[in-house]
């Protein structure tokens, strides 16, 4: 059985908080210059050359992609023949103090949600863990997650009968209801079934899909596809303020549910789709 190194678990997310804020992936920033190429508003087309020179600025000058740095989400996942000498919660959150401080991104956390005084070092993270059996692995994504967008996103316990058609109509309109606030073109990511709270996260691990990546499940493929030709017929548009193109992606996963529920989540994640990963 191989013993984790916890002082490595802080060093790394130390340096993916930072590098999370500092350089857009190379694919997302690919999708954005896809974006520009496509676009035909004269208004769309000139914020698109816009957010790609902020996002060259930022890797050259190592700063951030944006102000808002966001609140630290983790997904961690244990295999079973890891043995973890300590707890790996607070070397994450020392991880998370230390890259906030040294990387000089802003502390967007408050101790309590009704009163409301910062925690002066963006921690505690919001990590949800999954165990895999047979590994000696540790893999860990930091996904630093901006409010504005966050705010735009929903979950509805449509009925059965609702249907995908159901489906269509509520992401569609939680993205035009959204309008320019999530600061399009946006990612968009659809947790489908499970419960209430299995949708919700469903979603947030949909928007930190490979943005390129093809979904093995034929009927949510055939969605996202749909979704993506739908939501940017909206004429919402980069920024909100119209154009062709107010998505780059949409994300669908989907899990088993109980025959009486259709749980939908929708998580909007702005083009600053921020997030690193690694594997011990």
């Amino acid at each position: 059985m191989k013993e984790l190194d916890l002082k490595r678990v802080t060093d790394e997310v130390e340096r993916m908080c930072i590098e999370g804020n500092y350089f857009i992936g190379k694919e997302i920033l690919n999708k954005i210059k896809d974006a520009y190429e496509k676009e035909e508003s004269e208004v769309g087309k000139n914020i698109l050359g816009q957010i790609i020179e902020n996002d060259e600025i930022a890797m050259r000058e190592e700063v951030p992609m944006c102000q808002d740095t966001g609140i630290v989400v983790i997904f961690l996942e244990i295999g079973t023949e890891v043995k973890i000498p300590g707890d790996i919660y607070e070397a994450i959150n020392e991880g998370v103090r230390r890259g906030y401080e040294k990387g000089y991104l802003r502390k967007s956390v408050v101790r309590h949600p009704l009163d409301r005084v910062n925690t002066k070092d963006n921690s505690p993270a919001i990590i949800h863990t999954k165990l895999v059996p047979n590994s000696d692995k540790v893999k860990i994504v930091v996904a630093p997650k901006g409010g504005g967008s966050e705010n735009m996103s929903t979950l509805k316990m449509l009925k059965p009968s609702d249907g995908i058609e159901g489906v269509k109509k509520l992401v569609v309109e939680t993205v035009k209801n959204a309008g320019g606030n999530p600061c399009p073109p946006i990612i968009v990511g659809v947790g489908i079934g499970g419960n209430f709270e299995k949708a919700a996260i469903l979603a947030k691990e949909a928007i930190l899909r490979d943005i390129n990546d093809v979904n093995p499940d034929p009927i949510a493929r055939r969605l996202e596809k749909e979704l993506l030709e739908l939501i940017n017929k909206t004429g919402v548009g980069p920024l909100g303020l119209g154009g062709l193109i107010t998505a780059l992606a949409v994300k669908v996963n989907t899990y088993p549910c109980h025959i009486a529920a259709l749980p939908v989540a929708i998580n909007i994640n702005c083009h600053a789709a921020r997030h690193k990963k690694i594997e011990l």
